[in-house]
């Protein structure tokens, strides 16, 4: 006898189906955050001294990338440019698409904003996000009068 699994969306819970459908389109297996709002994938990891930022943008130059810093507010955006095209070639299909895309962060009171760096390479944007100082409370002796 041989069992077989069906996912219905009948038997899937609420929360599972509504996850399936709105993150996933199921005709081809991409994120639809990744096609339909077009931001990329961001980790971000944090050691001692810093956070960072990894940001996967393959097939865009470094040229390509606006980092911008307006108070506690960290954008990162980016726009392909359009090439120029060779008018002696005839186009039979065009699947390359070039997209722009626009992150923003909230940044608190621990990042050293003065410091703040950005570089690109094997189509990921790395920024580097230093930590401040914490400034220790120096004990102070007090003498009566």
């Amino acid at each position: 006898m041989t069992l077989v699994k069906v996912n219905s969306p009948i038997t899937k819970s609420f929360d599972g189906f509504f996850n399936d459908f709105f993150n996933e389109v199921p005709s081809f297996g991409k994120k639809l955050s990744d096609d339909v709002f077009g931001f990329p994938p961001v980790n971000i990891l944090e050691n001692a001294n810093a956070y960072q930022l990894d940001v996967a943008a393959p097939g865009m130059d470094k040229a390509d990338f606006n980092v911008k810093l307006d108070g506690n507010l960290l954008t990162i955006s980016a726009e392909k440019k359009e090439e120029t095209k060779d008018e002696t070639a005839k186009s039979i299909r065009r699947e390359f698409s070039h997209k722009s895309f626009k992150r923003s962060f909230t940044l608190d009171e621990k990042i050293d904003a003065t410091n703040i760096a950005a570089k690109y390479e094997n189509g990921i944007l790395k920024v580097t996000l230093p930590k401040k100082e914490e400034t220790k409370a120096v004990a102070k002796e007090i003498t009566i009068a």
